[in-house]
């Protein structure tokens, strides 16, 4: 399996060449503040252009130039030309602020059953809490359900295979994370990596038949991978076998940050660092950011505008809801007037993609 990937993928050489052409890359995972997950953001009764034009628009003025947006797979089997019409919609929007897009299709983090229509209000004072995975554990589990998962990735690579407004095409956020935090032990989270391997596997191979023009990545995210005593599981070494180009996750300090990176170096791919910011971990913008620009590592904070998905509550909150806004924000940028949580940051955002 990773030998296929790793003969299939991008060559070095080609990877670093899409990226040269690139500015900088500066942005944010972004989600509109008025949806708590992927199917409110999506779903035809509740996508809301207006406000993506506007929270964009925040962000265009910052300099930021990229988003990372989460896609579901129960909205192309629900209504696929309608789903491909409101992400058309949403591209549009965003390139007219000069923001380009990864796309991700698949995730394993936060509620593993969910569903289409109306959904549930966010609890209070707790983090992400009506966030949901794409797919849901009862089709990862089940090998037979995965024809349709194929059609969705196929139809939607496909649609926008040579699209410009379409930075790369992220397949699967944290495939392996159990959510131990949120729920404990449960059902396959102790295997969880095992479980999702072979299908992660199987949507690059779908992926790889549309041949698109952006590169494909999956990103590698536990840091425990990456201690020199630690033996890498299969999960991460595929991701980074069968990525054209690296991404990862980081919500720690600098000093760890810059140890993470040095490893990664070595594959010789260009780097992308699809998620950070955890501000009470020492995780900011003033000790991240920088780096990464000096580095020429392309940076996608988590969180744009505070609002339902509720982001700036720390990860802590799902095992004691806040019962009022923390004072210090774990993640998120703006409030939800568009106003500055911490000056200090845009500014120093403004300076570095305007540089």
């Amino acid at each position: 399996m990773i030998e296929t990937a790793s003969s299939q993928r991008w060559t070095p050489e080609r990877a670093r060449n899409w990226y040269q052409a690139k500015p900088w890359l500066v942005g944010a995972n972004f989600i509109p503040s008025g949806a708590g997950n992927q199917l409110e953001m999506w779903q035809a009764k509740t996508f809301n252009p207006e406000q993506i034009d506007r929270e964009l628009g925040w962000l265009a003025n910052l300099g930021m130039n990229t988003a990372r947006v989460f896609l579901h797979d129960l909205l192309w089997e629900e209504d696929s030309p309608g789903f491909l019409s409101r992400l058309e919609h949403y591209l549009e929007i965003a390139y007219r602020h000069k923001i380009g897009t990864t796309l991700v299709l698949f995730d394993s983090v936060w509620h593993p059953f969910p569903r289409l229509g109306p959904q549930p209000e966010p609890e209070p004072g707790v983090h992400n809490s009506s966030w949901v995975q794409s797919p849901g554990i009862a089709v990862l589990r089940d090998e037979k359900l995965w024809g349709r998962l194929e059609d969705y990735v196929s139809g939607i690579i496909s649609h926008f295979r040579d699209d410009e407004r379409v930075h790369l095409w992220d397949i699967w956020n944290e495939p392996d994370n159990a959510n131990l935090f949120s729920y404990g032990p449960r059902d396959i989270s102790t295997n969880k990596g095992d479980v999702a391997l072979p299908l992660l596997s199987q949507a690059f191979t779908w992926a790889r038949r549309i041949s698109p023009s952006q590169p494909l990545t999956s990103g590698v995210w536990r840091m425990d991978q990456f201690d020199k005593e630690t033996k890498k599981d299969d999960l991460p070494k595929f991701q980074l076998a069968a990525s054209d180009v690296i991404s990862f996750h980081i919500y720690e300090p600098l000093t760890k940050t810059r140890e993470i990176v040095e490893e990664l170096k070595k594959l010789q791919r260009p780097l992308l660092c699809t998620e950070y910011l955890a501000r009470q971990m020492g995780n900011t913008f003033q000790a991240i950011l920088p780096y990464f620009k000096a580095e020429n590592i392309a940076a996608y904070n988590w969180g744009a505008v505070a609002g339902r998905s509720q982001t700036n509550y720390p990860w802590d909150s799902w095992q004691k809801p806040y019962p009022s806004q923390p004072p210090l924000w774990q993640h998120d940028l703006l409030r939800p007037d568009g106003s500055d949580y911490d000056p200090e940051e845009t500014a120093l955002i403004k300076s570095l993609s305007h540089a």
